[in-house]
């Protein structure tokens, strides 16, 4: 048994914040964040919305692409590092908003790599025969926890969901999934629970921006290694490089590692911002609608995120 991808899913909330909006209320300016980063613009969800309210959203376009209707559903999976309650789970206020009765759901946290530990988990699932059809769904409010006056990390982030359906095949779609974490580079990307951790100082994203850098290309690029050897390929059986849309020197980076043509990587970082476990689920649901992403391709999903954690899934979409 093997798992497919039936069909993909986004939400983006209709606010957009540009660079030039920025400028009217931090020190900073559209040339800065734009060299540095690539982003020109991020979408800001509205006060009334909550992670679950975009995660369903995302989920409902997914099913509607794949034809589903909620009986047919098994599992919900959500990927967010933004849970609307410290319990339950966001996952679970996303299972009632779809009419999903008595299935499991649960919310997986890994950061900007929760989408490709959510899509690995599901594809154990589907092997073993424990699930027939999956959604697994990133969803971000970032926005909401990061500080308005500290120009190095809040011109980075926005707010998003996306989301696959999973589903069994007698055909490989998931062709491998690996991950890793190195626990001891925890300090230099991370968000403190204040409701836990009483002597935080705050509750906004902390960030050390040339060491997640210098990490994110190494490890990264080692992960490419490790996938293509893994499936016995070369850099130019890839079709398309989905990345984690964090940075655009970081893609750029990973795109010379394959040698790889920009015209082949699927980049959102421009018009989204980094939106965490949204992001490569976002970038595969525009790729996919837009007709540049055909069944039969051979796509690259590569993430990593606070903790440090990095994966990536292989898939014959």
């Amino acid at each position: 048994m093997h798992s497919t991808i039936l069909g993909t899913g986004s939400y983006l909330p209709e606010k957009i914040l540009t660079n030039k909006d920025l400028e009217q209320f931090i020190d900073t300016t559209d040339e800065w964040i734009t060299t540095r980063t690539g982003i020109k613009q991020r979408h800001v969800a509205a006060d009334t919305d909550t992670t679950a309210d975009l995660a369903t959203r995302a989920c409902r376009n997914a099913m509607e692409s794949a034809g589903l209707t909620p009986d047919q559903i098994d599992m919900v999976i959500v990927a967010t590092a933004t849970s609307d309650d410290a319990f339950p789970s966001t996952a679970s206020r996303v299972q009632h908003a779809l009419g999903l009765r008595n299935i499991v759901a649960f919310d997986v946290s890994a950061a900007c790599a929760g989408f490709n530990h959510g899509l690995s988990i599901a594809d154990q699932y589907i092997k073993t025969g424990f699930a027939k059809i999956i959604i697994v769904v990133g969803c971000e409010m970032l926005t909401r926890v990061v500080d308005w006056a500290d120009r190095s990390t809040c011109v980075l982030f926005g707010d998003g969901a996306g989301a696959v359906v999973l589903g069994a095949s007698d055909t490989p779609g998931v062709l491998s999934t690996h991950l890793h974490c190195d626990g001891s580079q925890h300090g230099i990307l991370y968000a403190p629970n204040t409701l836990v951790q009483k002597n935080a100082d705050s509750p906004f994203v902390k960030m050390e921006g040339r060491e997640v850098f210098r990490h994110a290309v190494t490890r990264l690029g080692e992960l490419v290694d490790e996938t293509l050897a893994a499936n016995n390929l070369t850099k130019n059986d890839i079709d398309w490089l989905i990345p984690h849309q964090a940075n655009i020197r970081i893609i750029q980076a990973m795109a010379k590692k394959l040698d790889m043509s920009m015209d082949k990587v699927i980049v959102t970082v421009d018009a989204q911002g980094n939106t965490s476990a949204a992001s490569i689920p976002l970038a595969l649901d525009i790729a996919v609608r837009d007709g540049r992403v055909k069944r039969g391709d051979l796509v690259l999903l590569e993430s990593f995120g606070g903790g440090l954690v990095w994966g990536s899934a292989l898939i014959r979409y």
